[in-house]
């Protein structure tokens, strides 16, 4: 924890002197400094091994993960501008730091009317494009657009269908075309037994005129190959999204196709279909109210294996000023042939069932 405050504290201080420095230069936009607080108490139940046991706990990232960053940019003239961005994320339940301390962002980048293009680390194409397709914006209390719930076990080891958010040794380029968007990223595996072992590719498409929106992505992953088969464990995901933004209203909805080639020829291949739909309606200026459905459809297991999970979510936000936000978030999941399925896509229900509920402030700076 020491180190993790001493380098915070070094980073913030060289990043404000650079602040201080792009101010004097006439062709600098400058440094700012950002970040998202959120934390909340949440009770759910069947949170013990057999079922039973309902905790009551406070935790990190209600609505989104709780962050802090720095990111700046530079006008480099004739419409071109430089830009970097170090992100890392932060657990206010206990003061720690919830990954490596910039793992959400860490990347400089380059752009213009050719478009945008960053290396580093950062968060994939596939992720950038389809977050606007969930009416939870990934919220870590309750979303399954990322991932499924963390309590699909095969093995024990959790398998949840989902994409990946952020790739490292990452290069990422963003495009438009008129009414189009579009884009690709590239995930470097480094290793010495080819390029295609560990790589990591995303792309995607979207186009959106008056209220209507509709997205197109793809990525694959790849592990490293096996000797002994000659293969490699290789993951696919599809994702397709619609949406609409009425008049205080918009509407979402979206699906995934996930298919999972095994190292191992002798197992079937892992297949899971995620569907959800849903939308938020803004009551009063400050009063928007949130619901979505979601529903995962396992395919190619043992028959009467398959969970089968459906999460209901429903949220009320109620916005105390421009920064500062009130939210109670309720959400019910069950899943078919009593097996295990959790609200929350980073901790494991231990029953056919789980609902929970929780109250929390966010607030941005």
């Amino acid at each position: 924890m020491k180190q993790l405050t001493r380098a915070l504290a070094l980073s913030a201080g060289a990043l404000l002197c650079a602040s201080n420095a792009h101010a004097q230069s006439k062709d600098a936009t400058g440094v700012t400094i950002y970040g998202l607080l959120d934390v909340g108490v949440e009770t759910s139940n069947n949170n013990a091994v057999g079922g039973g046991g309902t905790v009551t706990r406070v935790s990190s990232g209600g609505m989104n993960t709780s962050r802090f960053g720095f990111r700046g940019v530079e006008d480099l003239g004739g419409g071109m501008q430089a830009s970097f961005n170090l992100e890392g994320a932060a657990a206010l339940d206990t003061g720690m730091g919830d990954t490596a301390l910039f793992k959400r962002q860490a990347n400089v980048g380059l752009q213009g009317s050719f478009g945008k293009l960053v290396l580093g680390r950062s968060f994939t194409t596939v992720y950038d494009f389809m977050v606007g397709y969930d009416p939870m914006a990934y919220a870590p209390y309750y979303s399954w657009a990322t991932t499924g719930n963390a309590s699909n076990r095969a093995n024990g080891v959790v398998n949840k269908y989902g994409m990946t958010t952020g790739f490292d040794n990452l290069v990422k380029y963003a495009g438009q075309a008129g009414d189009f968007k579009y884009g690709a990223s590239y995930g470097a595996g480094e290793q010495t037994t080819g390029s295609a072992d560990s790589r990591k590719l995303a792309a995607a498409v979207t186009w959106g005129t008056g209220p209507f929106a509709t997205t197109l992505t793809w990525e694959q992953i790849n592990g490293n190959v096996v000797p002994a088969s000659g293969r490699r464990d290789q993951a696919r995901a599809v994702h397709f999204g619609l949406a609409y933004t009425g008049s205080g209203y918009k509407l979402q909805a979206a699906m995934r196709a996930y298919r999972q080639e095994l190292a191992n020829a002798n197992l079937p291949e892992v297949q899971a279909n995620l569907y959800w739909a849903g939308g938020s309606y803004q009551a009063t200026p400050a009063i928007t109210l949130t619901g979505v459905l979601y529903y995962q459809d396992v395919k190619n297991v043992a028959p009467g294996t398959d969970a089968d999970p459906k999460m209901l979510v429903a949220r009320f936000r109620y916005a105390l000023s421009k920064r500062t936000d009130l939210y109670l978030t309720g959400a019910y999941a069950k899943a078919k042939n009593n097996r295990l399925v959790s609200l929350s896509r980073d901790s494991d229900g231990y029953g056919d069932n789980q609902h929970g509920l929780m109250a929390g402030v966010q607030h941005r700076f």
